[in-house]
Parts: C-alpha cells; structure tokens; sequence
C-alpha cells in the first residue's frame, strides 16, 4: 500500500515530497543531490508554479506564487505554509543563503528542481533569480485585527478600497507594517475593486509584509465599517479633494490621535473614497500640501500618514504624552 502511495505521488508530480524512511528523520534534500530536475514544462509541479507566478492567480489548494531569493526567505520565515520551493540550475546558487531554513530536520518542504528555460516559463518577472515558492497565506478574521502585540497601545489598521494597482496595494503594506500597522482590509469601494495583496506584483512590493500583516480580504465595506464601529475603532476617511459633501471635520495628520484604536481609509488612486464613505467615517483626513499640487499617490499619502502615527505612539511609549 506505501508503495502504491508513492508511485501515485510520484505520477501525479513528476517527483516526490519528502518523506521519512522508518527510523529516520525526513530531511530537504539539496536541489543538486535526490530529486531529479524536471524536464517537461507539462509537469504538474510546474503547471501550479505557471498559474501562480506568471497567471497571478492562486492554485486549486489556495497557494500563491513568491518569486526571488527575498521573497521566498520571507515567506519561509513568515510560518506560513509552503507547499515546494523551486530552484531553476542558475538558481542553485542562492540554496546556502536559503538552508537554514528549508534543512532542518522538522520540516519537509519539497525541493525541486528544472532548468533555466522551463523556470523562465513559469516566471513573472523579466529576469528571473531562479528562485521560487509556493506559500499559503494566513486567513485571518476580524477579531484578528484588533489582536495586538506586548508594547503595542491599540489596534492600528489600513482598508483598502478600491485601490487598483498591485504595486500600490503592496507599497501601503509595506508602509503600514514598516510604522507598525496592525492588520489590513482590502475591500472594493462600490467604483472599483482592490488588487489582490497576494498577486506577485504585489508581493513584490509589499518585500514579503503582506506574508506577515493579518489580511482580511474581500470584506464588504459597508459591513466592516458596522463593525469597526461597533468593536469602537474610529474610521479615518483618507481624502483626496479638500471639499466634500460632509459635516465631517477635515483634520490634518497631527489633529488626530493615533494612540487610540484606529482605521485609516484609503480609496482609488484617482477617484478617492466614494462620498458615501467619507460621509460614514468618524472624521476626514488629508495632507496639506503646497498650492498648485492637488494629492498624493495613495501610497505616498499612506506612508505620511502612518509616519504621523508612529511617531505618536513611539513618543506616547516613551512616556510622552498623546497629540
């Protein structure tokens, strides 16, 4: 029966996960010794890392493609799943960096292997290092989000909605948890969708924090905005234009606490928030800015914005007192 097991496997992927041998502990083996490489581009292996990297669309199991020798050593110290790592043959060189974390004797993450020219199919990027995983994001809920660490004073989130471009998905997610940004939502605005956070354009410009930062994704906004209200977190209206149709106060970055639980609200690139939302978050916010420049990028503007607080929570940790 074990036989059988295997020899399925082994149809079904070109090459075989890792397995323990009775009384011996399951190891990775080196991409240059056990595995044998894979030489059809039909190969099952293959076909997921080409729908995952260069499709930009998650597998039948809900995994998502990382690409790079960066990336992937996020993804496998980010604790996620991950579901095989490939190395192309001008790839091998960055196993070293790598070994600490896919050989040890705990796990078992399948290795595998091809040459450059089948790599370079299944690739997102121009010119590839050779270097790939797949990973499985965490799921996260909403009572997730307002889980905070030991130091930190209240939850501190980013929603996206309707912002379009994976770059700019990625870079406020890399900006939100570089100043210490707790979780993230993504949701459509009513004009537009989000980009996916795990897209690898994304990923890419997220270098890896989308693998680390609780992400809701896909929530209804109207739906977390009830929420958020409820669990007693005030929503942050990010605004583009300094008039709308609001008797909500217009505050600078420095007007607000940021010490208290808070959601900041990010909309489409060009169009902003719908006024709908403006109009149900607690307060606006925008960046004053010299005349003749209307707004920021969306993720110029986020990067101010959390600047302004963490600067308030490092000083308010330091035994400084609130804005």
């Amino acid at each position: 029966m074990f036989g059988a097991y295997i020899n399925l496997l082994a149809a079904k992927f070109g090459t075989l996960p890792l397995m323990a041998t009775p009384g011996k502990i399951a190891r990775s083996p080196r991409p240059s010794s056990a595995a044998a490489p894979i030489t059809s581009r039909d190969n099952r292996w293959l076909k997921e890392f080409r729908v995952a990297l260069r499709g930009g669309l998650p597998t039948e199991s809900g995994f998502v493609g990382v690409e790079g020798v960066r990336l992937v050593e996020e993804a496998l110290r980010s604790g996620c799943a991950i579901e095989a790592v490939l190395f192309s043959e001008s790839g091998e060189r960055h196993h070293e960096r790598l070994a600490p974390l896919i050989d040890r004797p705990e796990i078992a993450i399948p290795i595998l292997r091809t040459t450059d020219r089948l790599f370079e199919g299944v690739a997102d990027t121009e010119h590839p290092q050779g270097i790939a995983a797949l990973v499985k994001p965490r799921v996260a809920s909403f009572d997730d989000l307002l889980r905070v660490g030991e130091g930190v004073c209240s939850p501190l989130l980013v929603v996206l909605a309707g912002v379009q471009d994976p770059g700019n998905v990625g870079t406020i997610l890399r900006t939100a948890s570089a100043f210490g940004a707790t979780g993230a939502v993504t949701a459509a605005s009513g004009q537009s969708g989000t980009a996916s956070p795990f897209s690898p354009k994304a990923l890419r410009a997220s270098a890896g924090a989308a693998l680390h930062v609780p992400i809701l994704a896909g929530m209804s906004l109207p739906i977390l905005l009830a929420q958020l209200r409820v669990a007693n977190v005030r929503t942050l209206a990010s605004c583009v234009h300094e008039s709308a149709d609001s008797d909500k106060p217009l505050l600078a970055p420095w007007e607000v606490d940021w010490c208290e639980p808070v959601a900041l609200l990010v909309g489409n690139e060009g169009a902003g928030l719908p006024q709908e939302v403006e109009r149900s978050a607690d307060a606006r916010i925008r960046i004053p800015t010299s005349s003749g420049v209307e707004s920021l990028n969306a993720a110029a503007a986020a990067a101010v914005l959390f600047y302004e607080a963490a600067r308030q929570r490092k000083s308010l940790a330091t035994g400084g007192t609130k804005p």
